[in-house]
């Protein structure tokens, strides 16, 4: 019972996030993952791509719903973040968890540096 609400706890989270700001939810599925399920470091990171997708499908319904979706634009860089998607996903299975663990938290750094400062 604790597992299924500390699962639902985290995902309350990470829906709020991508909801909220329209992503970010990785950055609490990964951690979270790993460290409330044990979740393997390469393993944490894919299960996180499904549990982002549902997320952000449920975000942009209301987005668009509220018309707050820009066609165009999230066309154009859909089509460009199918390549990144399958560019990432084969780089994750080639380094080394240490390098992805650097990678991702200079990620979360850099997000939280711009948004604090810019």
């Amino acid at each position: 019972m604790k597992t299924v609400f500390i699962g639902i706890l985290i995902g309350v989270l990470i829906g709020g996030a991508n909801g909220f700001f329209g992503g970010g939810g990785g950055m609490i599925a990964v951690p979270a993952l790993v460290y409330a399920y044990s979740v393997k470091d390469k393993e944490a990171h894919a299960t996180s791509v499904l549990i982002i997708l549902i997320s952000c499908i449920c975000s942009a319904i209301v987005y668009i719903y509220n018309g707050l979706f820009e066609v165009p634009t999230g066309f154009y860089v859909g089509v460009g973040a199918i390549a990144g998607c399958i560019i990432g996903a084969l780089l994750l299975n080639k380094l080394k968890n240490k390098a992805i663990n650097v990678l991702f938290s200079v990620v979360i750094i850099l997000a939280g540096v711009k948004m604090v400062f810019f």
